[in-house]
């Protein structure tokens, strides 16, 4: 059986960055701090935290790391099903991955709508946001795939409906003949990182074929916006961010088929569904609310 003692330390150590900033979290002197993790790792007989700053996980570490959290998820879930009959705990820890643009338009309405819980938001594209939970890094994600992780159940959200925009003094400096393989290929388009391919995918389909248009690395969905209506360049917005814009003129529809629709969906463990299922039950009820159906 695993001593929770020492696993509560090392989980403190990860989540402060320190053994002394974990020692004062837990109420104990910093070598208490580090004769537990010490006793651990004798135990396991392998390295699991990197000494620095901050401090950081090994492998083994980062496993046993996930394991603390979601016996700290599951245990509070159960003095909820006690009626308080457990020691009352701190807000147990969730951790999800979420692509930007949910996160900047209609998943903090989710996370506000679920009490009892501290979030642990990381963001990445919806296209790969599977890997965090194939890796165990997080216990859910918004992601474009269907087809459940290994462990995790999967349900559909709707679909998150995007724009492909540009302000009319960029259309009519590069688009005034239209979306075009000609046109495109030198109209600056905006892009959040490598990874994201949503304007690639969109042109071709437009076009007919995939061209490298000159690109604007651009990490920030509101940013992105602000940066279509000051005429740096052509993307995809959410519908539900610039609907009024394109009403006032600031920004103008572009291409033939210039509406997208992105399905998305949300995968999390099924070890630790039962403690998720407020947060599962506010996602479901806020994206039908705010995404196609």
């Amino acid at each position: 059986m695993m001593d929770y003692t020492q696993l509560t330390a090392l989980r403190a150590i990860l989540q402060t960055g320190s053994f002394e900033a974990a020692a004062s979290q837990l109420g104990v002197t910093p070598s208490a701090i580090s004769q537990r993790l010490k006793t651990l790792e004798d135990l396991l007989g392998t390295v699991l935290i990197i000494r620095g700053s901050p401090a950081t996980a090994t492998p083994a570490g980062r496993r046993l790391f996930r394991h603390a959290e979601e016996v700290t998820l599951l245990e509070t879930t159960l003095g909820t099903d006690l009626n308080g009959l457990l020691p009352n705990e701190s807000a147990a820890p969730i951790r999800v991955v979420v692509n930007a643009d949910s996160l900047d338009t209609w998943f903090i309405h989710a996370m506000a709508q679920t009490d009892g819980f501290l979030f642990d938001i990381s963001t990445d594209d919806e296209d790969v946001s599977t890997d965090w939970l194939r890796r165990g890094e997080v216990m859910a994600a918004v992601t474009a795939h269907a087809k459940p992780v290994q462990g995790c159940d999967s349900i559909a959200l709707g679909a998150q409906r995007y724009l492909a925009t540009a302000s009319p003094g960029f259309v009519t400096e590069y688009f005034a003949q239209g979306v075009t393989p000609a046109t495109a290929k030198h109209a600056p388009m905006l892009q959040f990182n490598l990874k994201d391919h949503l304007q690639q995918t969109w042109l071709a389909k437009e076009i007919g074929k995939r061209i490298t248009p000159p690109a604007q690395f651009l990490p920030s969905t509101h940013g992105f916006v602000s940066a279509s209506i000051a005429g740096l360049g052509w993307g995809l917005n959410p519908e539900i961010l610039v609907g009024e814009h394109v009403q006032a003129g600031r920004l103008v529809t572009i291409g033939a088929t210039p509406i997208y629709d992105v399905p998305l969906f949300w995968q999390f463990n099924r070890v630790t569904a039962h403690a998720l299922d407020p947060l599962t039950t506010a996602v479901k009820r806020i994206a039908k609310q705010w995404l196609k159906q």
